[in-house]
């Protein structure tokens, strides 16, 4: 009976354990804590591509380019977020990657003006470094 006596017992007491308000920890007088980073919390392309630029001028790059990829996740549909993400990588000197970033747009949308504009700046640099 002994061995019953013991899980009776917690299951009798856990309501009232879970009615008892958990104690605050004491005040402190240290400095305050840093308050903890905010999440990013982007769920529609606008505020995603806003954070990549924010990021790009910045200087991070990588956060940048992984805030556009997430645009496109956000709306594939949306021509606009291949151009920025090309637009990334023709800015790192990575001429094919924004190629084909800018080409994924003008399938979507063959009259996009953003790609097209992105292609001819792209074509100039290239016809410009090969001199």
């Amino acid at each position: 009976m002994k061995t019953l006596a013991l899980p009776i017992l917690l299951v009798l007491a856990l309501p009232a354990l879970a009615a008892t308000p958990a104690k605050k920890p004491a005040a402190s007088k240290a400095a305050p804590a840093k308050p903890a980073p905010t999440a990013i919390v982007a769920d529609t392309p606008d505020s995603l591509l806003e954070q990549s630029r924010d990021a790009q001028a910045r200087g991070e790059a990588e956060l940048a380019k992984r805030m556009a990829q997430a645009a496109i996740v956000a709306d594939p549909g949306r021509t606009g977020s291949y151009v920025a993400l090309g637009n990334l990588y023709a800015a790192a000197g990575q001429a094919e990657f924004a190629r084909s970033f800018y080409d994924a747009a003008l399938e979507i949308d063959p009259a996009d003006a953003g790609a097209k504009a992105a292609i001819v700046a792209l074509e100039s640099a290239k016809a410009t470094a090969a001199k």
